[in-house]
């Protein structure tokens, strides 16, 4: 009898070990099974890429550093910026080289989206030109009646000018400033540099001249430059920026759902409302007017 207990008591045993390993395989299998569905349980999606070719105003303003993280973070995309004078940044753009532009030569803009290479364009937010040159304001832009008069005194004087020469939007407007003012910019004291914005007032800051710069910039590195704004506030200054997207149809691999969705941001309440709330410097350097 005690022979026959002992062996129901070893199956036994040797039963309830197997139900063990039996239930243990189970929960193993029920955790593998919540892993197997990864993105679930921590998995992220990587960013998708996209690229933004702008001026070197806007970028070496500070805005896009401030402004972007918050697009990037709600619509999982990593931004690559690249900075460039308004012309080449809309070649850039017309050749596929980029999916989305934001720039500031409206006339240019409006031209290239009649032209079939952007679509989408809306204006996002304004701001303004000043021309900036030394303290001692040898040509008297300060009494200047209008930016007419004050590009008219430049020349008289023969007054150092940098010029950016870099077909952006700033030079394009400085070239319409001269026009108008049936002044052809030539000779020892007009320089034409062929850079941005930022090179282009260190330049006028250790050359002593003048130049034209969009205010956000100009406030950007003031302290750091001895030139100070000495003429401003002519509405001829008025500086608009767009943005629009390089058109699909021309370019099937650019990323046009990213760029719709950028725009979107930029014309959107929450981009205006951030738009408004950058003042690095205190002050509204862009004014946003999405239309």
């Amino acid at each position: 009898m005690k022979k026959f207990l002992a062996i129901l008591l070893t199956v036994f045993m040797i039963f309830a070990f197997a139900v063990g390993c039996t239930n243990d395989n189970g929960g193993d299998q029920g955790d593998a099974g919540d892993n197997g569905d990864g993105g679930d349980n921590g998995q992220v999606e990587e960013p998708k890429e996209l690229i933004l070719v702008t001026t070197t105003s806007t970028y070496d303003s500070g805005l896009l550093d401030y402004l972007l993280p918050y697009f990037e973070e709600a619509n999982n995309y990593d931004i690559s910026v690249i900075s460039l004078g308004t012309g080449a940044a809309l070649e850039q753009g017309k050749n596929g080289d980029a999916d989305v532009a934001l720039v500031h030569a409206k006339p240019t803009e409006l031209e290239m989206v009649a032209e079939g290479h952007f679509v989408d364009r809306i204006d996002v937010m304004y701001n303004d030109f000043v021309i900036v040159g030394p303290a001692e304001d040898p040509a008297g832009l300060k009494e200047a009646a209008d930016v007419t008069a004050a590009m008219k005194a430049i020349a008289d004087n023969e007054a150092t000018f940098i010029s950016r020469g870099d077909d952006s939007g700033t030079h394009k407007k400085e070239l319409s400033l001269w026009e108008v003012a049936q002044i052809t910019p030539e000779g020892d004291w007009y320089v034409s540099a062929g850079v941005g914005m930022g090179d282009t007032l260190t330049m006028a800051n250790e050359e002593l001249g003048y130049t034209m710069s969009d205010r956000a910039t100009y406030l950007s590195m003031a302290e750091d430059l001895d030139i100070e704004i000495v003429f401003e506030g002519d509405e001829n200054l008025f500086n608009q920026y767009g943005i629009m997207a390089v058109n699909p149809e021309n370019w099937p691999d650019v990323d046009y759902e990213g760029a719709k969705l950028l725009i979107d941001f930029f014309g959107s309440e929450e981009g205006q409302e951030l738009i408004s709330e950058f003042k690095p410097y205190g002050d509204t350097l862009f004014f946003p007017n999405a239309q």
